[in-house]
């Protein structure tokens, strides 16, 4: 099928190569000139593990090409809107500019196929109700399904070609319902013909699957948070309590990582968003508690502030501190609203002298924050450091030798923002090991 998709950044881009390497013939479109070029070039411009292959793949195989020319997408069946929906300045609500904009200038480029109108589907999560507004602007030149995206950084390639469900938010018209349906279909068929679940539904319930689905996992991250707490109050361990209500299956282990907290370009904003969008409709209530959510996550990162500020025994100013990680998770170069980062520029504000590393995100880091030291390596941070602060856990970092690094710092203290270290291993070496809500 011939594709296009609106929007090359990290949905876009993603979602256009592996649609690609599937089979069909697509059109990304950006704005954003330097993207594109790298794109064409087959340099992806963010990290994401996979993507750089496929990318690379599907724009030898003839059928993966990039522009700023919305023209261009003339001819395309399926278009697909990946643009960002970031938080707007001062409000907790969504702000559907890029959204809008991308709608305004794809309308006058539609045009009909063989099989019938063409199909818009909108990817980018969105406040409920927006999916209803947008259909008015497109109006009878095209056909408007709502098939929300469910990536994992760092597992993106993955999530795309081989989905845990696909959902589509159909047209409250058969006719057109049918059309999108059939659409939509033909673009997944190799995925489908896998056995992944498709549910269909109105454009309402799609649109709020993305966000419940994001609001539940914040929940059961700030929940063992808060549990932390309660382990630190009472001298009881997070992660036995995480493991054991863990194995009841109605809860799982998943998710139950206590820590410094969430962070990122989704979950944050998307629950903020799905907050603003209920007080619109007369439902706050509803979700009050994704307040207390948000407060707890925020909370994490003071704590772990505190924490430092304890080990140092009160005086910050002028004390090296190693930061380990900047993006908000490993396996990506994402600083968007990163706990690790957070706590960093905290610390820098309190007089430390932080000394910052991160295997993908130092690049940006150095564009966006030329304030920080940001260093090469995990040795370069630590070196005659006064307390070492683990917060993003990438792999080389969980794996690094206790042993060795006492060696490298002025003290040995290492604070493990994410509980994953064998605090046994730490201890032994001569470390005051400091997790969250362990004892």
């Amino acid at each position: 099928m011939n594709l296009s998709v609106i929007g090359c950044g990290y949905l876009g881009a993603v979602h256009a190569s592996c649609m690609a390497d599937l089979g069909h013939t697509v059109v990304g479109v950006d704005v954003d000139a330097a993207k594109v070029a790298r794109l064409n070039a087959g340099d992806p411009p963010f990290h994401e593990p996979g993507l750089g292959e496929v990318l690379q793949r599907a724009l030898a195989s003839g059928r993966l090409r990039f522009t700023t020319d919305m023209a261009e997408v003339a001819g395309a069946e399926v278009h697909f809107i990946g643009v960002g929906t970031p938080q707007q300045l001062g409000t907790y609500a969504a702000d559907l500019t890029y959204v809008d904009a991308a709608v305004d200038a794809l309308v006058p480029h539609l045009t009909d196929g063989p099989n019938g109108p063409a199909v818009i589907a909108g990817k980018s999560t969105v406040p409920v109700g927006t999916a209803a507004r947008l259909a008015e602007t497109i109006g009878d030149a095209g056909v408007l399904v709502w098939n929300p995206e469910f990536l994992r950084e760092g597992f993106a390639v993955q999530d795309t070609v081989a989905p845990d469900r696909l959902v589509y938010g159909l047209p409250p018209e058969p006719e057109r319902a049918a059309r999108a349906q059939e659409a939509l279909d033909g673009v997944y068929v190799s995925i489908l013909e896998r056995g992944t679940p498709r549910l269909t539904a109105d454009w309402a319930s799609a649109e709020l699957v993305k966000v419940a689905a994001n609001s539940f996992l914040a929940t059961k991250i700030s929940f063992i948070n808060a549990m932390a707490e309660m382990c630190e109050a009472t001298g009881a361990d997070v992660s036995f309590l995480a493991e054991a209500i863990g194995h009841d299956d109605r809860i799982g282990k998943k998710f139950l990582k206590a820590g410094v907290g969430f962070g990122g370009g989704c979950l944050p904003k998307d629950i903020r968003a799905f907050m603003a969008r209920a007080g619109e409709l007369g439902a706050e209530q509803s979700l009050t508690f994704l307040r207390e959510i948000d407060s707890i996550n925020l909370r994490r990162r003071q704590h772990v502030v505190n924490l430092t500020v304890h080990a140092l025994e009160g005086r910050v100013p002028g004390k090296p501190v190693a930061v380990l990680g900047a993006a908000f998770k490993p396996h990506s170069d994402d600083i968007r609203d990163s706990p690790a980062l957070d706590v960093a520029s905290r610390l820098s504000g309190l007089g430390a002298k932080v000394r910052i590393t991160d295997p993908a995100a130092g690049p940006v880091l150095r564009q966006v924050r030329p304030d920080l030291d940001v260093r090469d390596s995990a040795g370069d941070a630590i070196d005659g450091a006064h307390a070492v602060l683990l917060l993003t856990e990438w792999p080389e970092f969980v794996s690094l030798d206790p042993v060795e690094l006492g060696e490298r710092v002025a003290q040995r203290t290492i604070i493990d923002g994410r509980n994953v270290l064998d605090s046994a291993a730490w201890r032994a070496a001569g470390w005051t090991y400091v997790g969250l809500g362990r004892p």
